[in-house]
């Protein structure tokens, strides 16, 4: 009974992990550019009654027999599918279509994203709602050179206007109405995202095992394409997290009736002494 007690107890546990999920996801439905996440479980160690035996003489072989001793959280993995876009109209606000991550650096550390609502501040540079700067190449001479280390992304101050394309490259129209391309901005790939590590801000950092970002331009080795005027909607199916709720406060409850129906066969053991 107390193998049952235990169980009853890390079926508590992981549930209300499970919940815990389930609401995060739900309290970004809104979110630009969340991704879900999901709880997945798996079995203790149990405990060995009987071990097998092997068949021989006039015997056949017998099966092994265990007591499972509860459940644990397994992992809890990221869904890194496509969002629905979200068109605004800014200039500024970018969507990836495919896959990738734009490069930020908050001054102390570069960090990935998906959320693309982003702004030039008064200095000319591509920043993101939180003020992290936005990593590319700014053009030196009238060309892009995308071989070199990625920095922040500066406009010159004779620009009139500009637009992005595609590939992230901002062409710009100068005081003499001319165009030209003046920066690009960069995309990141990884061998594994789901080993990404969420940062905060709808950011992502690098870990052992999401491999190193590979950093390049939109729309090339595998990273996907830059929507100007857009920005990509949170990945939360609120049918299917309406759904976990269900399962998960089912679980919970099914093992509080362990625990209950536990303490009342041990209460009932107590009172054979009285």
């Amino acid at each position: 009974m107390l193998r049952s007690l235990f169980s009853g107890i890390s079926g508590l546990r992981v549930h209300q992990q499970k919940m815990d999920v389930t609401g995060n996801n739900i309290a970004n439905v809104n979110t630009t550019g969340f991704k879900t996440s999901q709880t997945n479980f798996q079995d203790t160690l149990s405990q060995m009654i009987n071990a097998a035996g092997a068949p021989g003489g006039n015997l056949g072989g017998t099966n092994p027999a265990q007591i499972g001793l509860g459940v644990r959280l397994a992992g809890i993995d990221t869904n890194f599918g496509q969002g629905a876009a979200q068109t605004t109209g800014r200039n500024t606000d970018l969507m990836l279509s495919g896959d990738g991550f734009f490069v930020v650096n908050n001054g102390t550390e570069q960090l990935y994203t998906r959320a693309g609502s982003f702004n030039f501040d008064s200095t000319g540079v591509l920043v993101s709602a939180d003020g992290s700067r936005i990593q590319g190449w700014t053009a030196a001479g009238g060309a892009i050179d995308d071989t070199l280390a990625i920095d922040d992304i500066t406009l010159p101050a004779n620009l009139q206007s500009y637009t992005i394309s595609q590939d992230g490259t901002i062409v710009g129209v100068l005081a003499d109405g001319t165009k030209e391309a003046v920066a690009r901005i960069a995309v990141a790939d990884f061998v594994n995202p789901a080993g990404l590590e969420k940062a905060g801000n709808s950011t992502y950092r690098t870990t052992v095992n999401s491999g190193v970002a590979t950093v390049g331009t939109a729309g090339e080795g595998g990273a996907g394409l830059i929507q100007s005027g857009a920005l990509e909607m949170s990945n939360v199916d609120l049918a299917q997290e309406f759904t976990n709720l269900i399962i998960a406060q089912r679980g919970f409850q099914a093992n509080t009736k362990v625990i209950s129906t536990s303490d009342e066969l041990l209460n009932d053991l107590v009172n054979l002494k009285r």
